[in-house]
């Protein structure tokens, strides 16, 4: 028998208080599209259900913005051949849009999990949310989304951090595809946890699973807990246990955003989910078709002028290391480490986020504990001891 530490760690979350009501939120598509609710609307008006429709205006002149040409040879990626988070702005300053894909990401998931593709659709939707929502924050910050939910895939936890690094995990990446994402996720809470190594304290927040989607579910935590008044949506495809595609988009309506650049954005909203289809969800058949991050945020920001701001390539990246390994056994009990020793004749364990098996014979685990310095628990002295190790 092979004993298996864990290397995860799931901050506690504390409830944040709802300012906006939940919404009950589905997607209709008309002639027009004009009556899409849900990934394609905003909340504008706090716990006014109905303020999730749509409301556009069939007056263009409404919107006097300024279209805006600029050099977009830097954000080009033809055919969606490289991962992408592309962020650009109105001209007005108005709307931010975001849009991300993250194909080649989220193969490489599934490969070092062996997943099938009810998890690798949760744990992409789980990563593009979060690199969306995350987007501008400062390269140190880490910002982590967990749907715990009852369903047989026992949860998924994405964390991803300014420099565009992502690495998550699901419960049950082997589940079949009996079952629905929604059936998958079951009912339960969005937990999000936001943190800066100059912080004080993680920003901790909850809400609960409304519709087990997860980008939709993300979507309804922004509103409630962090007041932000966004369209979002994210999605996969798959041939197999290949993802031929993954992205999404977050767009935000900033503090300056008049009512008529609303209004004529809720109408590219609109053209966007026409032209995406009612076949995949919305953005997966635009992106199958080779509509890149920057394509997209051209259609969502037609007649507004769209500026952009940045880009970031997302990358695997898993910070397990035999030092933490060593460090979770320094806070275990001395004798049931010896135990499992003396029971196993090593300590092995299999990290979470990237499934890299590390293994420490006896010799290798006295040798460390009498070499080993300051409190354990502490990591401004773990931190300390790495840096006199690779001083060494």
């Amino acid at each position: 028998m092979t004993t298996v530490v864990s290397l995860s760690f799931i901050s506690k979350l504390r409830p944040i208080v709802a300012f906006q009501a939940p919404t009950s939120a589905r997607r209709h598509f008309s002639k027009n599209a004009n009556a899409a609710f849900g990934k394609t609307t905003f909340r504008l008006i706090p716990g006014d259900l109905e303020s999730w429709r749509m409301t556009s205006s069939d007056d263009e002149s409404e919107v006097q913005t300024t279209a805006t040409t600029p050099d977009l040879e830097t954000y080009l990626n033809k055919h969606n051949l490289d991962d992408q988070v592309f962020s650009a702005i109105s001209a007005d300053g108005g709307l931010k849009v975001t849009v991300a894909t993250i194909r080649n990401l989220l193969n490489e998931m599934m490969i070092q999990h062996s997943m099938n593709p009810v998890g690798g659709d949760a744990l992409g939707r789980a990563t593009i949310c979060g690199l969306l929502a995350s987007n501008g924050m400062q390269e140190e910050q880490m910002f982590q989304i967990s749907m715990k939910g009852d369903g047989p895939l026992r949860g998924v936890v994405s964390i991803v951090n300014g420099k565009g690094q992502a690495r998550g995990y699901c419960g049950n990446p082997r589940l079949s595809d009996d079952f629905t994402l929604q059936e998958a996720i079951g009912s339960g809470t969005v937990q999000v946890v936001k943190n800066h190594p100059d912080w004080p304290r993680p920003y901790n927040g909850i809400t609960g699973i409304k519709f087990g989607d997860i980008d939709r579910d993300v979507g309804i935590y922004l509103a409630e807990s962090e007041q932000r008044s966004c369209a979002l949506a994210a999605a996969t495809s798959f041939n197999g246990i290949l993802c031929t595609s993954a992205g999404g988009y977050l767009v935000e309506r900033l503090p300056d955003c008049t009512p008529e650049t609303m209004s004529h954005m809720e109408k590219n909203l609109g053209n966007l989910v026409q032209m995406n289809g009612e076949d995949l969800a919305l953005p997966a058949n635009l992106m199958l078709e080779g509509k890149t991050p920057v394509d997209i945020a051209s259609i969502l920001l037609d007649g507004l002028g769209m500026k952009p701001l940045n880009q970031v390539t997302p990358k695997e990246y898993c910070e397990c290391s035999e030092d933490k390994l060593f460090r979770s056994l320094r806070l275990l009990p001395r004798e049931e480490v010896d135990d499992v020793l003396k029971t196993e004749g090593k300590i092995e364990a299999r990290c979470e986020f990237c499934s890299k098996v590390y293994r420490l014979g006896p010799d290798d685990v006295m040798k460390r504990f009498a070499e080993a310095e300051g409190d354990p628990s502490k990591d401004e002295d773990f931190e300390e001891e790495l840096k006199s190790k690779a001083t060494e």
